[in-house]
């Protein structure tokens, strides 16, 4: 089931928790950590899905937010990627217009499905306020994340099958 946009670009304006600073901080605390591809064009989007993960108590590395980034995307832009989307524990694709049609979203997404197990792949679908989903026929071969009823974050395998991925389980 999609997310709707609106309802991610609400969390934006709210400020997320203080959670962990740094990759080693994440891992000593079992803070789940992850890489957030998306369009910088849905940097809203972003934004409100990166707060409401960390008030789940999860890490979510933002590229643009890192000043160790260079300022015209290059070379060291996809080599930092790359070992930013190895070093943390999942990766998180937000499937929106703007990330089909983006050149970097695509190459990222293909570049972890080399290195990262299938099952630490998701994809956030989206849905916008007309109700159209967003979320290319490829993404279907990986699991899909949603929030639900506001008790946490769940994985969803092909099947259809649920785990929680952090949160309280549904009763």
């Amino acid at each position: 089931m999609a997310i709707s946009q609106d309802t991610i670009r609400r969390h934006s304006h709210v400020s997320a928790p203080l959670g962990p600073r740094t990759i080693t901080e994440a891992r000593l605390r079992r803070a789940p950590t992850a890489f957030l591809s998306h369009s910088h064009k849905d940097a809203e989007l972003a934004r409100g899905l990166q707060n409401y993960l960390q008030s789940q108590g999860w890490e979510v590395y933002v590229d643009w937010e890192d000043t160790a980034m260079p300022e015209t995307p290059n070379r060291t832009t996809a080599e930092k990627i790359q070992k930013k989307i190895r070093d943390l524990d999942l990766f998180l694709f937000v499937a929106t217009q703007n990330s089909a049609a983006s050149r970097w979203c695509p190459w990222e997404i293909g570049y972890a499905d080399g290195v990262k197990p299938i099952d630490r792949i998701l994809i956030v679908l989206t849905s916008d306020s007309r109700g159209t989903t967003y979320g290319n026929e490829y993404l279907q071969l990986y699991n899909h994340v949603d929030q639900v009823a506001g008790v946490g974050v769940y994985s969803y395998d092909r099947a259809g099958g649920r785990k929680i991925l952090r949160g309280r389980a549904i009763p």
